[in-house]
């Protein structure tokens, strides 16, 4: 394993972590810690933004550059994950599984979609 990516392992999980927690924190009412959730989730956040950012520098790869298509990955992305989600809380939180199912594929299907916009069909 080359050290960068020992690198990436630890941080990544310590980001992964922390995040985790932070939204267990924000997210069960039992616990009653909304706010320091919220700061915990943000730290773990902050973390993976550094875990990317040392992997390049350590792989010697350019800045990820900000443009129209890297946004709209991370849009495509995002909106994928969210209906993937939502259609696993319905299915099996409020009993409606076959909308839960549709939603679901639907999400799939929008991070399917990733590949050939990232990567280009040939």
């Amino acid at each position: 394993m080359k050290k960068s990516s020992f690198v990436a392992l630890i941080l990544g999980t310590i980001g992964i972590v922390f995040f985790a927690l932070g939204m267990c924190m924000a997210l069960l009412p039992e616990w009653g810690m909304f706010n320091q959730g919220v700061v915990c989730g943000v730290i773990g956040l902050v973390v993976l933004l550094i875990t990317v950012m040392v992997w390049r520098k350590m792989e010697g790869k350019a800045p990820i550059k900000l443009n129209a298509k890297t946004v709209g990955a991370v849009l495509v992305g995002v909106i994928g994950a969210l209906l993937l989600g939502v259609g696993m809380c319905f299915s099996m939180i409020f009993g409606k599984m076959i909308l839960g199912i549709v939603i679901g594929l639907a999400g799939i299907i929008v991070l399917l979609m990733l590949i050939p916009l990232l990567k280009g069909v040939k």
